[in-house]
């Protein structure tokens, strides 16, 4: 009643201006949108009502706050048709002069969700109109507005344009997700607390709670915020005579996330110190801090992997070998560092652009076009053959015209290759850390992404800046021409492996095409080697039509569609779908969910040497456990938003689901047959 009777003082206040404005332009653009045109029959559609503030003009949520009035709709549509509730994504907060709103001050769009009738024939046309009724304003003025919209669907098939779905994907994943289990609130005198079960390991980098029950809190008042393990706990000023039985709303977890959920009443145990000291104020802070140290970590693993510890292998001894002064090898050093950490900023800025627009894309986005995946298959074999003796590239072996000159550039490329070949696969200790970059500031985020860069530099960081350890290792020699041939092995798995991987995103003809980009470019390589073995200048242009013709196949590659790159799930193994794991669970069966890419090492090999692994399976057939899988190789919106709500955004990620009902389990991200086959049921 107060925020109604403030919104209606605020219109009379400015009647003169709102007259004015009443029977023009809306302030607030609305269109109706359908997700498909052809839905089939007893089916779910969904519509959208796209919203488009002017400047400095916002829109409210369902609760409007202090100030506001919500959307309302009424539906003018064939007989038959059942029209859901409007869906709201996560809202904005505004304070007005002291009154708090609850508003959207960007493109927003609310979500309807329409039950098709079964029986209707192919062809059926279903004319739907919406009386739209909302409010706008701007810091001075608020104006009611009006809109009808009509759009017409036809019973067909269910087929969508996939720009559609696209567009679709991104709104639903601005909407809260429903939180599995209850809250607790409590209330006692002027203090409102309530407790929401949040896995520690899920990112709420700007919490907030918005509530859907009226009359629950003083909305103005500020709200404090800790976190104590498995729990977050919010406290604010309670509302004058709030006493309900149960509680609605959302929490938000970061600039476009949340979690919807309900609460009822209870005792919230006190907040631990550690808990208590992570307030609205620093709870960025620390979760930055954490993620920082995890992605440090996480990228010092990546040197490891069979297509980087070769390049840094080779890196080392060169350094070692080249007999430069202290300057020199600080110089190289840096200049490596920067090209890793250059690559990794690059990337997770292309990857928080990406998701500001709006699209669910998570770490190792550009391995889900094939194009990407024949770059580096083009770039790993060149890399390979390089190391085999077929063609000297300086930049990588410590050639000598490169050693005596223009090492810092060499190093800087080499260091940039290193960091764009090890992207594919989160590893430990880095999927909370590019989870928490998802969520906070850009800032914060990106030196998270910078983080990851330094861990994967640092070996060589260190061996150009401590002299002892480049004296530790062994001493040049003709060892060194042969162990650049052995490391030559892993390179050339690697291009295999890619391959591999382009068929699977591309069909048998893509994996030919990729195959036959990267056969000609090694041809043209070949000629360069023939040529420096010669000693003939200008030896590197032969591999200009090499790149020509590489660059034509790379740009008519494309991904198959998806029905064609699944994978048949194996026995016993169901494919991911929300739906099915709330029914499982509803049940009471026991759930191993995980995520996978076919580009994902650490997947692949947590696959081979566990998951399949006959024990496993054994165990998993006696505790009737339901194996889950979602494969994310050619991206998958409703995986990606799934992984977002827990606080990751790579695969591999792990999830156990007891049977009892118990809050889900994340494992770690190398697994053993023994730890899955203990899982307790």
């Amino acid at each position: 009643m107060i925020r109604t009777f403030l919104a209606l003082l605020a219109l009379l206040v400015a009647a003169p201006v709102a007259a004015e404005a009443l029977g023009t332009t809306n302030h607030i653009t609305p269109n109706l949108v359908a997700e498909s045109a052809a839905p089939a029959p007893g089916s779910k559609a969904t519509l959208a009502f796209a919203m488009r503030p002017a400047a400095t003009w916002h829109g409210y949520w369902k609760n409007p706050g202090d100030a506001g009035l919500e959307t309302r709709v009424e539906w003018t549509a064939p007989k038959g048709l059942a029209f859901g509730a409007i869906q709201y994504p996560i809202p904005q907060t505004l304070i007005i002069a002291g009154l708090m709103n609850y508003v959207y001050e960007r493109d927003y769009a609310m979500l309807v969700t329409v039950d098709v009738p079964k029986g209707l024939a192919p062809g059926t046309k279903l004319p739907i109109s919406a009386k739209l009724d909302w409010l706008a304003c701007n810091p001075s003025v608020c104006v009611p507005e009006t809109a009808v919209l009509e759009t017409e669907l036809i019973v067909g098939d269910g087929h969508a344009d996939p720009a559609k779905v696209a567009q679709f994907d991104r709104w639903r994943a601005a909407l809260p997700r429903p939180l599995a289990s209850p809250g607790h609130f409590a209330i006692t005198g002027k203090v409102f607390r309530i407790e929401v079960p949040l896995p520690a390991t899920a990112q709420a980098a700007q919490p907030y709670f918005f509530p859907l029950t009226d009359k629950l809190i003083d909305y103005a008042a500020p709200q404090k915020v800790a976190r104590d393990g498995d729990r977050l706990v919010i406290e604010t000023v309670a509302h004058e005579g709030a006493a309900p039985a149960k509680i609605e709303g959302v929490l938000r977890l970061g600039a476009d996330s949340g979690v919807s959920l309900e609460a009822t009443p209870g005792t919230i145990a006190a907040v631990s110190a550690a808990g208590a000291s992570e307030r609205s104020g620093d709870t960025g802070l620390v979760a930055t801090l954490i993620a920082l140290g995890g992605a440090v970590l996480g990228g010092l693993l990546l040197n490891i992997m069979p297509c980087v510890f070769p390049i840094l292998s080779l890196k080392a001894l060169s350094l070692a070998r080249s007999g430069k002064s202290e300057a020199d090898a600080r110089g190289e050093a840096l200049a490596y560092t920067a090209g890793v950490i250059a690559i990794c900023l690059a990337l997770g800025a292309v990857l928080l652009g990406l998701r500001a627009a709006g699209q669910t894309a998570g770490w190792a986005f550009q391995l889900q076009d094939v194009r990407v995946i024949l770059i580096l298959l083009v770039l790993v074999s060149a890399i390979a053959f390089n190391l085999a003796g077929l063609f000297e590239l300086p930049a990588i072996t410590g050639g000598d015209a490169l050693a005596s000159k223009g090492g810092k550039a060499g190093a800087f490329w080499t260091g940039a290759l290193a960091a764009f070949v090890a992207t594919p696969c989160s590893g430990p200790f880095m999927g909370v850390a590019l989870g928490a970059a998802l969520v906070l500031p850009a800032a914060a985020a990106l030196a998270i992404f910078a983080g990851l860069g330094l861990g994967l530099a640092l070996p060589f960081l260190l061996l150009g800046f401590v002299p002892a350890l480049r004296k530790k290792l062994p001493k040049p020699g003709a060892w060194m021409d042969r162990l650049r041939r052995i490391l030559s092995v892993p390179m050339f798995l690697t291009a295999l492996g890619l391959a591999w991987i382009a068929g699977r995103q591309a069909g048998v003809n893509g994996m030919t095409l990729a195959l036959t980009a990267a056969f000609i470019f090694t041809l043209g390589l070949w000629w360069v080697g023939r040529r420096q073995q010669a000693m003939k200048p200008a030896a590197w242009w032969p591999l200009i039509p090499a790149l020509l013709v590489t660059a034509l196949i790379v740009a008519t590659v494309r991904n198959a569609p998806a029905a064609a790159t699944v994978a048949t799930a194996e026995p016993g193994h169901e494919r991911f779908d929300e739906v099915r794991l709330a029914a499982l669970r509803a049940e009471g069966r026991p759930v191993l969910l995980y995520f996978t890419a076919d580009w994902c090492l650490t997947c692949k090999v947590n696959e081979k040497a566990a998951i399949e692994r006959d024990e496993v399976a054994d165990a998993f057939a006696a505790k009737k456990v339901v194996t889950m899988v979602g494969d994310w190789t050619n991206g998958d919106p409703a995986i990606s938003r799934f992984l977002a709500a827990h606080g990751r955004s790579g695969v591999p990620f792990y999830l156990w689901y007891p049977a009892a009902g118990a809050e889900p389990k994340e494992l770690p991200q190398v697994l053993t047959p023994g730890m899955l086959a203990a899982l307790p049921a």
